[in-house]
């Protein structure tokens, strides 16, 4: 089973659109590939029950009858840190739905791209951080990096917070974000030099842009996704 958890160097860094590129590097390799989004808020009601564009753009880069519920057990409503959007919505984020969910998928698949939220710091509930989700599903890191400016400080700052929570950063993708940011060759030459894992490949600024395409931009190196 080749599986790792994708986070970022903050929200709005390309997580999603890098996740779904991986679902399509791997599919390009001859594997049955999904994606999953254990806990994603800002969802609309869609015949009857909320969904989320980030999950359903998970569901749809990966392999097609895959129940959204499992590829997102935790739809929350509101646009907000998962720890506000589910006490608004009168839940608890807990471990065993996401667990069951995961194991479910992994009855199907051959690799599973399993999805953040904003950064890697960012808590799941008033008790269950990030840390303790990738813990108990026992999977590598990888971490999406924001190009902009001040990407290398929150880098290097996210590995070290990774590294400090026992977790294992597998690689990194570098993100376009900000079109106008200068000296991006330069940037990523630092990146490359200081983050203790290997550049998994460097996606292009390209809003709507079709992840299966930029997926030749990546390269997973199986030995680290398990």
């Amino acid at each position: 089973m080749v599986s790792f958890y994708v986070t970022g160097t903050d929200t709005g860094i390309g997580k999603t659109f890098s996740s779904c590129a991986l679902v399509h590097a791997l599919r390009r390799q001859g594997l049955r590939a999904a994606g999953m989004k254990p806990v994603a808020s800002g969802c609309e009601r869609i015949d009857g029950a909320w969904r989320n564009a980030d999950a359903l753009a998970l569901q749809c880069a990966g392999e097609p009858g895959i129940d959204y519920a499992d590829i997102n057990p935790f739809a929350l409503e509101h646009p907000l840190a998962p720890e506000l959007a589910a006490r608004d919505a009168g839940v608890e984020v807990t471990l065993a739905p996401i667990l069951t969910a995961y194991a479910r998928l992994t009855a199907q698949v051959d690799a599973l791209v399993v999805e953040g939220v904003g950064g890697w710091a960012a808590p799941l509930s008033a008790s269950l951080m990030q840390a303790d989700l990738v813990r108990a599903l026992r999977l590598p890191v990888v971490l999406v990096v924001g190009l902009r400016l001040g990407c290398i400080n929150h880098a290097l700052l996210s590995a070290r917070a990774i590294a400090a929570d026992g977790l294992h950063l597998a690689g990194w993708i570098g993100s376009h974000v900000d079109p106008a940011m200068e000296r991006v060759e330069d940037n990523l030459a630092i990146l490359r030099a200081r983050l203790p894992a290997p550049c998994w490949g460097v996606l292009p600024h390209a809003p709507g842009g079709d992840p299966q395409t930029l997926a030749a931009h990546l390269r997973v190196p199986m030995r680290a996704a398990h």
